[in-house]
Formats: C-alpha cells, sequence, structure tokens
C-alpha cells in the first residue's frame, strides 16, 4: 500500500483547495478512505471520511464546506475545501483500511495546507 497525497498549499480566507489521494501500489479495495488534519500543538483529528458504499462522515467544523468523494475502483479519495478559514491550517494526511467504522491501518505521507491572508 502506498498512498500519495497532492493537492496542499497555501490559500487566502476564503479560498478553495482540492486534496486528493491515491493508492498506487495495493490491489485490494479499501472500504473506508478519509483525510485527517493536525495543527501544531494539536492532536491529529478526522476531517472527513467515506466508505465504499459512499456513506460519510464529517467533523462539525467542516461541515458544508468540505465534501468528500472517492473512485473506488481506483482507490483514490478526494476532498474539496471551499470557504477555507486560518483554523483549517494543518497538515493533512490521507487515510484508508479494510473495516467501515474505524480508523484505517494506512496512512499517507500528509499535505500542508495552508489558510492566511
Amino acid at each position: 500500500v502506498q498512498l500519495q497525497a497532492s493537492g496542499g498549499g497555501l490559500v487566502q480566507p476564503g479560498g478553495s483547495l482540492r486534496l486528493s489521494c491515491a493508492d498506487s501500489a495495493s490491489i485490494f479495495s479499501f472500504n473506508r478512505m478519509g483525510w485527517y488534519r493536525q495543527a501544531p500543538g494539536k492532536q491529529r483529528e478526522l476531517v472527513a471520511a467515506i466508505t465504499r458504499l459512499g456513506n460519510t462522515n464529517y467533523a462539525d467544523s467542516v461541515k458544508g464546506r468540505f465534501t468528500i468523494s472517492r473512485d473506488a475502483a481506483k482507490n483514490t479519495v478526494h476532498l474539496q475545501m471551499n470557504s477555507l478559514k486560518p483554523e483549517d491550517t494543518a497538515i493533512y494526511y490521507c487515510n484508508a483500511g479494510f473495516y467501515s467504522d474505524r480508523v484505517g491501518d494506512y496512512w499517507g505521507q500528509g499535505t500542508q495546507v495552508t489558510v492566511s491572508s
């Protein structure tokens, strides 16, 4: 399993970014894929997750602003982030696993998202 995340960067408040994560090495199909983030001095937290059946789960802080989607056949997950706020600044990590009700065992390398004017 090799989760490759991309799409981070610097954006002004109110702007948008799209993160993508793909598993380039595995022949397995994950049941759950998602995004977590970790800001300096804080614990890693769930941002959004999606199961193979399309069930989604969002952190309250991003509901209505972020949208998670996936291509299950390609083990790819995307996170569309709109109306970004400075408090969204963090390193975002892709996560994947075979169970639909828990954090997966596999992590990507992380991509930095900075929201600042």
